[in-house]
């Protein structure tokens, strides 16, 4: 229990190390010659090809929104079977079409209880 705390409490110091880094990096560049005049324009470049791609993709729209619906549902049901699978006991492989061999990765994530 001591081991998973200390872990816990280094990962936490860590995190606030890199975040003053970032803020550090984020403040130098501010400073830089040119680096506003480079986002600037890089913002504007951005805009032009936000639009011409919202403009194309309203042509696709209905496609791909059904496309990723049945994607999301079915990797949903591969998860639930896997699950199932992996509780009765079996093992779980699966091949593509190139004969790529897939196996099941489970995570553990923690969050703040408040």
């Amino acid at each position: 229990m001591n081991d998973l705390q200390g872990l816990f409490d280094r990962v936490q110091s860590k995190k606030r190390e890199m975040k003053e880094l970032r803020q550090t990096y984020k403040d130098t560049l501010t400073n830089t010659p040119g680096y506003k005049q480079a986002v600037d324009d890089m913002t504007m470049m951005r805009e032009k090809k936000k639009h011409i791609e919202q403009t194309v993709k309203q042509q696709f729209a209905d496609d791909l929104e059904d496309l990723k619906t049945d994607i999301d549902s079915d990797m949903v049901l591969l998860s639930d079977l896997a699950l199932t699978k992996i509780m009765k006991g079996e093992t779980i492989e699966i091949k593509d079409k190139n004969e790529t061999t897939y196996e099941p990765i489970f995570s553990v994530k923690f969050r703040k209880m408040n």
